[in-house]
């Protein structure tokens, strides 16, 4: 099996597990205060991330690299995830979808901005496309909508994109997992504070669901996820793997019909597809 194959296999894998993330987070937030949720998912995988780091004894990051570390720290281990659990308490994972279907956008515009990249009118064209499209679905659910869930949405693409950018362009020296690991290390001071603080007086009411939510997020959304997606991006290069992305939302619809039974509208599906098509010509005429 040939080096581009094997990238194209883990970037799969990692989108697979990303697609698990919203659905999950929707379970875990009917019993989890969303911001615990968020700082008590990265401890549990800064943890973990921690343990990889010592045992394999990895190099410590330069000094130059911690601005981007905190980039990242800011982007995918703390804005995403709380943003996502603020935003899904007032809409459902499928209708949140729409918006991932932003996100490879939102990273290939970060990618413009920290690369110093050039793309052309047609890159614009889709870009505005894509937005125009989410926007006017937002706005077609109504104005209280689109002041809540659809709004948080749409700030944790964009700093997802951020977050998602800026370690790629590090791990091209720092190593894929090694970034994610280094972010979630460097976070722990305040997530692990935030844990205690935010913690329930009583875990009682916390149902077996909710549980499996959290790990599910700690283990797979925050760092297995990133291990596969990361690698991928490595071995079959950033701008064709991270071409998979494109998929997520589908699988993410497929996820919050059959687990959680929730309804998939006519109306999603095609704004998704939509959105789709436009991040992928987006995509085409970014170089």
């Amino acid at each position: 099996m040939d080096k581009a194959t094997r990238g194209w296999i883990h970037g799969f894998l990692g989108m697979l597990i990303f697609s698990g993330s919203l659905p999950a987070t929707r379970v875990a937030v009917m019993d989890f205060d969303p911001v615990f949720l968020t700082v008590a998912r990265a401890v549990i995988a800064g943890v973990i991330g921690l343990a990889l780091l010592l045992m394999f004894r990895e190099k410590r990051p330069a000094p130059g690299d911690l601005t981007s570390l905190v980039i990242v720290s800011f982007g995918v281990v703390i804005g995403f995830p709380l943003l996502t659990a603020l935003a899904l308490e007032h809409i459902t994972s499928a209708r949140s979808v729409v918006f991932i279907g932003l996100l490879p956008l939102a990273t290939a515009i970060f990618g413009v901005i920290r690369g110093g990249e050039r793309p052309g009118a047609a890159f614009w064209l889709f870009s505005c496309i894509g937005s125009a499209l989410v926007a006017g679905y937002a706005l077609s659910q109504g104005i209280a909508a689109v002041s809540a869930g659809d709004l948080l949405m749409m700030a944790a693409v964009i700093v997802c994109g951020l977050g998602y950018a800026e370690g790629a362009k590090l791990s091209r020296t720092l190593g894929g997992w090694q970034v994610i690991s280094w972010a979630l290390v460097l976070s722990l001071p305040v997530t692990v504070t935030l844990t205690f603080w935010m913690q329930p007086a009583s875990f009682t009411g916390v149902g077996q669901n909710a549980w499996i939510g959290l790990a599910y997020v700690s283990l797979f959304s925050m760092l297995i996820g990133f291990v596969f997606w990361y690698r991928g991006l490595a071995l079959g290069g950033i701008a064709t793997v991270g071409q998979l992305q494109l998929l997520q939302p589908f699988f993410s619809l497929v996820l919050a019909a059959t687990l959680l039974h929730e309804q998939v509208s006519p109306m999603m599906i095609v704004v998704t597809l939509a959105v789709v098509a436009c991040v992928a010509g987006a995509k085409k005429f970014a170089k």
